[in-house]
């Protein structure tokens, strides 16, 4: 089989694969690919499903990125991840403590009330909701963290970071702000705070504003704000 073949087998967004490319047919993602197989056939749970562990670049074209949110991997409790950072699916209730300390923020800082955390609808418009890493072994947080996926997810930082259009990078937390040395183009807006998370929202994430200055950020440069709602 080609490096062609291997690539148009890959499910995701076109412009993405192509910029990705080299990490994607890099020997290291083929045995991430095999361990997380192994893992599967073992009976691991993986979260989250295979179809989804790309939804973030499928979601939000390389061509239409505004906006980066940037998490650490995705949530490890059966039912929750869908493929976009901080989003779960639209039925979980009680949303998880990091996506409810977002949205105090949000409502602190724009005045906009949502209760359902499915963060689809910001994907849509441009915000790119992306973890470092992409899967998780269920119930145990952290789990794939060093297994691959940091090289495919700092190369996306980087394809975007060379973009001569203005976007909004958000790096919340530690190990998010890592990747922030990857953009250095003067035209970039970039957001560093500490996690939303219990344990360091209250370090300087609540106050932050990030929400509005995001949109003011893209309204100077002739965008159409970010609709923060999530409908629910």
């Amino acid at each position: 089989m080609t490096d062609r073949d291997k690539l148009e087998r890959v499910q995701m967004e076109p412009g993405w694969r192509e910029a990705l490319a080299p990490v994607l047919l890099d020997d290291s993602m083929q045995e991430l690919r095999e361990r997380l197989r192994a893992e599967r056939q073992s009976g691991e749970v993986i979260h989250p499903p295979a179809d989804e562990w790309f939804r973030a670049f499928n979601h939000t074209p390389l061509d239409q990125v505004r906006v980066v949110i940037l998490g650490q991997d995705p949530y490890p409790t059966p039912g929750h991840a869908n493929g976009l950072c901080f989003s779960v699916r639209p039925d979980v209730r009680p949303l998880p403590k990091s996506l409810q300390n977002i949205f105090r923020e949000l409502k602190d800082d724009l005045g906009i009330e949502n209760t359902g955390g499915d963060l689809t609808h910001w994907a849509d418009q441009g915000v790119l909701l992306l973890n470092a890493v992409l899967t998780v072994a269920s119930g145990s947080p952290a789990s794939h963290r060093g297994m691959g996926w940091e090289a495919l997810t700092d190369e996306a930082i980087r394809v975007l970071a060379e973009q001569p259009r203005p976007i909004a990078f958000v790096f919340w937390g530690a190990q998010a702000q890592k990747k922030a040395a990857h953009v250095h183009r003067p035209e970039h807006l970039v957001i560093k705070s500490p996690h939303p998370s219990p344990l360091s929202a209250y370090r300087g994430f609540f106050g932050s504003r990030p929400f509005s200055r995001i949109n003011a950020f893209l309204e100077s440069h002739g965008e159409e704000p970010i609709d923060w709602r999530t409908g629910g």
